[in-house]
């Protein structure tokens, strides 16, 4: 994970609840599970167009504005998963996006 990157989210306060509005409406309506790992999160959503798409803007845009955070997503037939790693100290950070996608906050 790139270690330059200040460890700080650039989005305004009017952007924030609407980039986690957008993560509970993918998770409300796609996400099959979760679980997490110290600093590392794999998200598992069911694989639709829409789901897809919509999933790959959230990593665009989060790589945007919280570049200290490495995000992946990957198909596994018909599972879109989506991975993030956190540095160290960003686990706060991690259990606020999983917890936002549905995914509950805590280690599993």
């Amino acid at each position: 994970m790139p270690s330059e990157f200040p460890m700080a989210c650039t989005l305004t306060a009017t952007e924030q609840p609407q980039r986690l509005a957008e993560m509970r409406a993918v998770g409300r309506s796609a996400l099959l599970g979760a679980s997490t790992d110290h600093r590392r999160a794999v998200l598992r959503f069911r694989s639709t167009a829409r789901a897809r798409e919509r999933l790959a803007a959230i990593v665009a845009a989060e790589g945007r504005c919280c570049a200290f955070l490495d995000m992946t997503l990957d198909d596994e037939g018909d599972i879109v998963v989506l991975t993030i790693g956190a540095p160290p100290g960003g686990e706060p950070i991690l259990a606020e996006l999983v917890a936002a996608f549905g995914g509950g906050a805590g280690p599993t």
